[in-house]
């Protein structure tokens, strides 16, 4: 009887030569745009003041979601046709040279359109990122490489806030985006060097009906962020537009069949643009209902978003940790299934006379749920996607990902009361997209 070799550290070990710089510039990488995410968000307010564009506002936010979907669609042609290399090089400059402009921006008009760059390169990167290391890692290890990627996102969630209103503070709004502009050079360095190996795609010609598509979704994506900002009946036609724009553009852009939850592939994306709309739409307003309702205090409320952090995180390495094909058929459904009971746990002091301490506890528990079932997606799809289709396949993903989140935030924009402040119907929307997706789950499988 052959007793099986036992496997090499660099069958086991995610950090091993040949890989180990792919995947510390990942990390790095991911790091950035996560920290650019959250700590523009937080210095937007001192920049609109500096610049004198409050009117600007949202279109800063608005424009970087829009431009995102625009650089998914090329990146997903771009990683097929060209390799992730030449894909990744394209990203970094258009990050890049945005972060640029809008830290050296004369006025709000310029810091948009860097804010535009921004998001047409951290869609490409997004894309890239996922296709190149995900060739780079052999695909035993995919868990624990979306395990890892989660876990970038813990550390900016973290200190991101407090950093930038350092750096606001001590230097200039304009030092939080020079100093991600500064970075970056130093993760392209550890990454591309391992992509530029992966190799190339087939070299045919780039398919650009597909962009025209992707530009139809970033209207809706930009129509749908509109609707979330304003109220009355403008903003339910707002809302009917760009969810009807979405749709169309989605039918064209998506696989065949994700619509309508088709078996394997399609029900993969649909899943993630499910789970992803659930905790956009909640995580949206439950500062609100922590400080409004309850009483507590901003940072009190930073502490209860940070612990789903940690507790995604969590989720995400025990994830990775399941190796056998029973037990990983299990775990989607059962990381639905937490986060729906994780949603009811934050909906009960709402009904009942409990104490708003539930709310921390359910918010770690979807944090807890969404760790294990969204890196899980991210795995399903690379193993269902022929080589030749995981660029376009990852786009599809991601496109999923922004296009039912801007739906959902516009939708709980909607259901949103300003006067009474109530935050009930968000979250039973937020339920009820988790509990679609805990329903549809077995379809992916």
């Amino acid at each position: 009887m052959l007793i099986p070799a036992p496997a090499s550290p660099a069958d086991t070990a995610l950090f091993a030569p040949g890989r180990r710089a792919a995947c510390v510039g990942a990390v790095a990488l991911i790091s950035m745009l996560a920290f650019e995410s959250i700590a523009v968000a937080t210095a937007m307010p001192a920049v609109a003041a500096a610049l004198d564009g409050l009117p600007l506002y949202a279109l800063a936010f608005g424009a970087t979601l829009a431009t995102s979907v625009l650089g998914m669609t090329a990146a997903g042609q771009l990683c097929d046709k060209r390799g992730p290399y030449r894909a990744s090089l394209a990203g970094l400059a258009a990050f890049l040279a945005g972060l640029l402009l809008a830290g050296f921006a004369p006025d709000m008009k310029a810091l948009v359109a860097g804010r535009a760059l921004q998001g047409l390169g951290s869609g490409v990167l997004g894309v890239a990122l996922y296709v190149g290391v995900g060739r780079v890692v052999p695909q035993p290890l995919h868990p624990k490489l979306f395990a890892m990627f989660a876990g970038a996102w813990v550390v900016p969630g973290l200190v991101g806030p407090a950093l930038a209103s350092f750096l606001v503070q001590a230097l200039s709004w304009r030092a939080v985006f020079l100093a991600v502009a500064a970075a970056v050079p130093l993760a392209a360095a550890l990454m591309l060097p391992s992509l530029k190996r992966v190799g190339t795609g087939t070299g045919e010609e780039l398919r650009w009906g597909a962009m025209r598509w992707a530009l139809l979704a970033s209207l809706g994506a930009l129509a749908l962020h509109a609707a979330s900002q304003q109220a009355g009946p403008g903003a339910a036609l707002l809302f009917a537009t760009g969810l009807g724009l979405a749709g169309v553009s989605a039918w064209r852009l998506l696989p065949a069949g994700t619509l309508s939850a088709a078996r394997g592939l399609p029900s993969v994306i649909l899943l993630r643009g499910l789970i992803a709309a659930t905790f956009a739409s909640a995580e949206a307003f439950l500062p609100l209902l922590l400080t409004q309702r309850f009483g507590w205090s901003l940072t009190e409320a930073g502490v209860a978003l940070s612990a789903g952090a940690v507790t995604w995180s969590l989720g995400s390495t025990l994830q990775a940790r399941v190796a056998g094909a029973e037990q990983r058929r299990l775990l989607l459904p059962g990381g639905f299934g937490l986060t729906a009971l994780g949603l009811l746990v934050v909906i009960a002091p709402l009904l009942f006379a409990l104490p708003s301490g539930w709310v921390f506890a359910g918010w770690s528990t979807v944090g807890l749920g969404i760790g294990l079932s969204f890196p899980m997606l991210s795995v399903l799809l690379l193993k269902l996607s022929p080589p030749a289709s995981q660029g376009s396949n990852t786009s599809a993903l991601q496109l999923s990902d922004a296009m039912t989140s801007s739906a959902a935030l516009a939708g709980a924009g909607l259901l949103f009361d300003p006067a009474t402040r109530e935050v009930l119907p968000v979250l039973l929307l937020a339920l009820a997209l988790v509990t679609l997706a805990a329903l549809l789950s077995p379809r992916a499988l």
